[in-house]
Order: C-alpha cells, then sequence, then structure tokens
C-alpha cells in the first residue's frame, strides 16, 4: 500500500571532517533504556549508524548532543507500525497530522539552542516528546507545550515512563508557559507565519529562540533569534521545505 507523509530537510551546508568508522553494529555492546535498567533494548547499533551517518557526518560536532542521541531510545517515541523506520533518515507520523522529526533536525535545532548544562528550556510542539527527551538527556530543566489533547497526555506518560523529568502542559504554544518564565531557550517545532511575541517576551536577556517561519505547506526558514534587552539578533539558518514522498519507504 502506498503511504504519503511529509519529509522535513533543510538546505544548510554543512562542514566538518571525515568520521572513521566504527565497529559493525553486530560486535557493539547493547544498551539499557533510560528509567528501566532492567530491560535490554536491541536497536543500540541502529541508534549509532543514526548518530554516526545522518548527524555527526552532516556537521553536528557538539559531542553532548551525539551523545544524548546516542541513549535516548527513538524506537519508544514511534507508533508500533513505523518501528521498522524508526532510525531512518526523516520524518514519521505519530498520528492526528503530526510527525516525529528527521533526526537530523532534531539535532541541528538542539545545537542552535547553544545550551549549558541546567539551562530552563520550553518546547513548543511536544508531538511524541522525543525532541524534550533529548533536550533533558543533556541536563535541562524542560518545559513543553502541546496543544493536542491525546498527544500531550501520551509524551507525559511516555517522559515519564522512560525517567525523563519533562514538565507538560495541554495548551497553546503560541502563549508559552508563562509560569515557568523566563527561559534561556525556546525551541520550536511547529511553524507558524509569524514569530510569536509572548515567546519573545519570555525569554530571559542573551536567551535563544529557535523557531521555523513560514506558510505551511510551502517554503519555511529556520531561525536563532537571541535577546539583547529589547530587540532580537536574528540569524538565518537556512530554508526548510515540506517534501511529499509517495509509494513506499522513502
Amino acid at each position: 500500500m502506498c503511504r504519503l507523509m511529509w519529509m522535513l530537510a533543510i538546505v544548510l551546508t554543512a562542514c566538518g571532517n571525515a568520521i572513521t568508522p566504527d565497529a559493525p553494529a553486530a560486535l557493539r555492546p547493547a544498551s539499557v533504556i533510560p528509567g528501566n535498567t532492567s530491560t535490554v533494548e536491541p536497536y543500540v547499533g541502529l541508534r549509532t549508524d543514526m548518530v554516526k551517518y545522518q548527524i555527526q557526518n552532516r556537521g553536528i560536532t557538539d559531542l553532548a548532543i551525539l551523545d544524548a542521541m546516542n541513549a535516548v531510545p527513538r524506537h519508544e517515541f514511534v507508533p508500533g507500525e513505523w518501528l521498522p523506520q524508526a532510525y531512518e533518515d526523516h520524518p514519521l507520523p505519530i498520528g492526528y497530522g503530526q510527525t516525529i522529526s528527521q533526526p537530523y533536525i532534531v539535532a541541528l535545532m538542539t545545537e542552535q539552542l547553544k545550551l549549558k548544562r541546567g539551562d530552563k528550556v520550553l518546547e513548543i510542539g511536544a508531538g511524541s516528546g522525543y525532541q524534550a527527551a533529548v533536550v533533558a538527556q543533556l541536563g535541562m530543566e524542560v518545559y513543553s507545550v502541546e496543544i493536542i489533547p491525546e498527544l500531550a497526555r501520551a509524551a507525559d506518560e511516555r517522559l515519564e515512563r522512560l525517567g525523563f523529568k519533562v514538565a507538560v502542559l495541554q495548551g497553546d504554544g503560541y502563549l508559552g508557559w508563562q509560569e515557568h518564565a523566563p527561559y534561556d531557550a525556546i525551541i520550536v517545532t511547529a511553524a507558524p507565519d509569524h514569530v510569536p511575541q509572548p515567546l519573545v517576551k519570555q525569554l530571559k536577556d542573551g536567551g535563544r529562540l529557535v523557531i521555523p517561519v513560514g506558510p505551511q505547506g510551502s517554503y519555511q526558514t529556520l531561525w536563532q533569534f537571541t535577546r539583547q534587552g529589547d530587540e532580537l539578533k536574528a540569524v538565518n539558518l537556512g530554508d526548510v521545505m515540506f517534501v511529499p514522498l509517495v509509494g513506499g519507504k522513502p
């Protein structure tokens, strides 16, 4: 049966040194799912390859982010019918018209937050909870807002079960989460057509906002904003486009 899905691709020039191949996946030790030390999971080789070939080879050099994405079990955030593709190089449906982002995009947006351990981070668009889990794995204080009640509830339960300390709120992400402001960083995973001013106001002075901006179904632009007093310093990180893929595995 043909499958129609959206793949998130970013036009960005990445630089970095060639990576020496690691040992074959079959020779790598199994890992343990966070929060469940009695359960050995079989995906460690696929996850290591994901980090090496999809992320590190594209120029993501922050070792803490690479380690975090090696540690977080992405397959736990993917619906059962999509498990065979959990570590592949594209987003996957999670229901309600939403997706879990392409692994590289998760790493790229996380890197552009310029986090320091212990930072307070607000995520807009919890989805499956995967992005929040990666940020929590880095040692951040994480708050996440999701507008779809079913996704918010599932993400909250999943993150708690896996041992990731993330506070999840069901609500309109455009408004942020004023109760815990100000934030050192804010990451927005769903693209608005402009930068929401409530989010800007909830940033600390010097805080970073990473957000794709543009109309749905068309080109969008990924931006990093840094608050400097009452002004924003903007850095264009590249164009973002949703590409329809039809028929079989991307």
